[in-house]
């Protein structure tokens, strides 16, 4: 038995896209996949990828689409963004529910409490993405966070 709930659930729901020739979902879908495996015969010996090893790749995988479809858009390649943008959505199908700015926010003002980073000011920046990682990781753009930080610390 796999050790990866996610993999088999994404292996899973590729059959039936297949069978349901939906083509955008099955080559998607397919990718990902193909990026889990690349990630599992990375490291020096093979090994399957656990649920939250999974994620990661998904959520850059994720990541990509979403740069993409900026860059096409800007490029005034609309129909290419379009199929970008498909596939990000798909992706984010098995991704964690994503948090909002409001939430950032929040979750940035409580953890320069914690650390103790408001006196630093922008030199406590680094303390603060530290202790935030863990709790966003996967849930949040880190580029978005990164700015929330900084304009707070900045104030």
């Amino acid at each position: 038995m796999s050790n990866s709930e996610l993999k088999q659930r994404l292996h899973d729901d590729m059959t039936a896209a297949l069978k349901a020739r939906d083509e955008i979902r099955k080559s998607t879908l397919r990718m990902a996949l193909t990026a889990v495996t690349k990630a599992e015969v990375a490291g020096k010996e093979a090994r399957e990828l656990s649920d939250a090893e999974v994620l990661d790749v998904l959520t850059a995988e994720a990541k990509k689409r979403r740069e993409s479809v900026t860059a096409y858009r800007e490029a005034g390649r609309g129909e290419l963004a379009d199929k970008e943008q498909a596939e990000a959505d798909i992706l984010a199908e098995y991704l964690p529910e994503q948090l909002t700015a409001e939430e950032i926010a929040a979750l940035v003002t409580a953890t320069i409490a914690e650390t103790g980073a408001a006196e630093l000011g922008p030199r406590g920046i680094g303390k603060v993405m530290g202790a935030l990682q863990p709790k966003v990781k996967g849930k949040a753009d880190g580029g978005a966070v990164s700015a929330e930080v900084k304009r707070q610390l900045a104030g």
